[in-house]
């Protein structure tokens, strides 16, 4: 039992947990002197100031990086993480599907800059994200595969040479592998830096690897999510039978398995349904009418004097708990067991007795860290699939199988949830998130992220149009969606198959800087229109969305008031009019609604006194709605 510390909060500790919450990289292990003996050495959490440090600087920190598991550029892609950026996401209607009604997201753009722009609107809604990176093994096709930094960059970055030039021979060997995975390290730390903030508190990762990276992954992730939160390595049998061209073939990956915080996340964890061969066990040799069964130890471990007792069987025979055991129930609950048909006795009545399972009750299985090709797929079955959807098996490597994908989303993710992969390659996720609401009725949304990699030309994918991998993809959607609502007896109406499309660009308004010092009137007058010319109202409008923290997937309404287009977004949650020279009329209406929030441009009023006008249009009709200006 857990002794009572008899001592006053150690607050030490306490502020420990606090930065381990918000910064679980900078968090490691020291010795606990204290408490330590010479037969036992006990262990405390403490802060590595160093990374707490970086953590909360915009520049690179001097000092060596050498503090445990690290890599030239790691406190670069902390400062990369961290860093804000100016850009936006720009509404693409014309590539999208079912635009005015799906929660869907299709998202063209380096999947860093996108993380950054969706923090403030998805902060903490993600159920469950997952992704395939490039596993750092030489190929580039879908993006660049191999990470190796230069030899100048990285000699430079390790000390290989002093001061003078010369080789510092106590730096490790100019051959060896570090400057391999030091790029690939910065590329996948900075990402999941960002990924963890999109987290829901009850929400999991899920990431494929290979050989090549499992252990630089690993590392990662301890850092980030914290090891604490690991869940699990499971273990992905991916071909069906061995490569013939080699002596020894890979016959699998890897799909790690991480928690946001696991005492929360593990009790959202799902059973998985039962599989043909599971319900092949179950029969039904005394024809219950409660249908097929299996039969169950009815011992127990453990001494309890109320489950000791004598059974004796309808055949004669008598039994008692076997040693060291006790029966699994008391005699009265025993008794109406019995009464239900539900203990089995053997063929002749005088068998050891044993509780019967239905197939019936069962809901589902608990989950093995081994997933089979049969269970799951195979890279063969991905293949496949893809074929029959875009017509060509050449078209795109190393996708996975879409029941690879659903494997993860039954025991991670609710009918409800949001699901996140920005390492999308085919879109294999948005087709299994699809492919599994058909199946249960749910309504999970997608959020498939995309950098529009070329393709190469001449390959098979460039002569059948696909000029980048997001056109692939975003293909992939549209056919596997018609593929499922022709097979599924839901309706269009019940069954979102449609994506809204976004690409990634420079900011919305003018990248113009001065210091408050240098503003002139003849300035002024020059910024009066700050937005970029080639922009239009909704691509202002999801850009205030982005900074204003709504999601990019709810309706929306546009209208005519008074020779003003206004837009409102999810019944309210805004309202925006970006149009010139608004009359009072306009924002007295839209004042008139009560929105929570209202935008208009700056230039959209002539002078400070309307401005000031409007502010007290609103603290007079919706003094609770917040106004800003773009």
């Amino acid at each position: 039992m857990e002794k009572m510390r008899m001592e006053s909060v150690n607050m030490t500790e306490q502020n420990v947990e606090k930065i381990a919450a918000l910064f679980p990289n900078c968090i490691t292990e020291a010795l606990d002197e204290e408490k330590s003996t010479s037969e036992k050495k006990i262990y405390k959490k403490v802060v590595n100031f160093d990374m707490l440090r970086q953590m909360l600087s915009g520049e690179i920190l001097e000092g060596d990086e050498a503090y445990e598991f690290t890599w030239v550029g790691k406190k670069a892609a902390i400062v990369e993480a961290n860093k804000p950026i100016r850009k936006t996401l720009r509404p693409c209607i014309e590539e999208s599907v079912n635009w005015d009604t799906t929660e869907n997201l299709y998202i063209e753009g380096d999947n860093l800059e996108v993380l950054k722009l969706l923090q403030e609107s998805y902060l903490g809604r993600i159920k469950m994200i997952y992704i395939d990176p490039p596993y750092n093994t030489g190929h580039d096709f879908v993006y660049p595969d191999s990470f190796m930094m230069d030899n100048e960059e990285y000699n430079e970055g390790t000390g290989y040479f002093d001061d003078e030039g010369n080789v510092n021979y106590r730096r490790e060997n100019s051959n060896s592998a570090g400057k391999y995975h030091s790029d690939w390290c910065s590329m996948v730390y900075s990402r999941l830096m960002v990924a963890r903030k999109l987290l829901s508190d009850d929400g999991m990762i899920f990431i494929s690897i290979d050989d090549n990276e499992i252990e630089n992954m690993r590392k990662i992730c301890d850092e980030i999510f914290d090891k604490s939160n690991m869940i699990a390595t499971f273990i992905w049998q991916k071909r069906t039978s061995p490569d013939a061209r080699k002596k020894i073939s890979t016959a699998h990956e890897y799909i790690l398995m991480y928690a946001k915080q696991i005492q929360i996340a593990e009790q959202s964890i799902h059973t998985v349904p039962l599989e043909k061969e599971d319900a092949e066990k179950y029969s039904n040799p005394d024809n219950d009418p409660k249908g097929p069964w299996v039969s169950t130890d009815f011992g127990a471990p453990g001494y309890r004097p109320n489950q000791m007792y004598k059974i004796i069987t309808p055949g004669g025979a008598e039994y008692y708990p076997s040693d060291g055991r006790c029966w699994k129930n008391t005699e009265e609950g025993f008794k109406e067991l019995v009464a239900d048909g539900r203990i089995w006795f053997g063929s002749d009545g005088r068998g050891v007795p044993r509780k019967k399972l239905y197939l019936s009750e069962r809901e589902g299985k608990n989950i093995w860290t081994w997933w089979d090709n049969k269970s799951v797929g195979s890279t063969q079955e991905a293949t496949q699939q893809l074929t029959k959807l875009l017509g060509s098996k050449t078209i795109f490597d190393f996708s996975k199988p879409v029941r690879l994908i659903e494997r993860m989303l039954q025991v991670a993710s609710e009918k409800d949830s949001i699901i996140l992969d920005f390492f999308s390659g085919s879109a294999t996720t948005a087709h299994a998130v699809m492919h599994t609401n058909a199946a249960d009725g749910g309504h999970r949304k997608f959020i498939m992220v995309q950098v529009p990699e070329l393709t190469v030309e001449g390959s098979d994918s460039y002569k059948r149009g696909y000029k980048n991998i997001c056109e692939i993809g975003k293909e992939r959607i549209r056919r596997a969606a018609k593929k499922i609502t022709d097979e599924s007896p839901l309706t269009t109406q019940d069954l979102d198959v449609g994506f809204r499309v976004f690409k990634i660009d420079e900011s919305n308004m003018n990248d113009v800087y001065y210091a408050a010092g240098d503003y002139t009137q003849g300035l002024l007058t020059m910024l009066e229109s700050n937005v970029k010319t080639d922009r239009n109202d909704l691509d202002l409008l999801f850009g205030c969305l982005l900074e204003w923290g709504l999601p990019l997937s709810m309706p929306y309404k546009s209208e005519d008031i008074d020779g003003c287009k206004v837009h409102t977004y999810n019944d309210g949650d805004l309202i925006a009019c970006f149009d010139e020279n608004i009359p009072d009329s306009v924002v007295k209406e839209i004042a008139k609604r009560q929105p929570l929030r209202a935008v208009f441009r700056d230039s959209s009023f002539p002078n400070s006194p309307a401005k000031i006008n409007v502010g007290e249009i609103f603290k007079m009709l919706a003094p609770d709605t917040r106004v800003k200006v773009i």
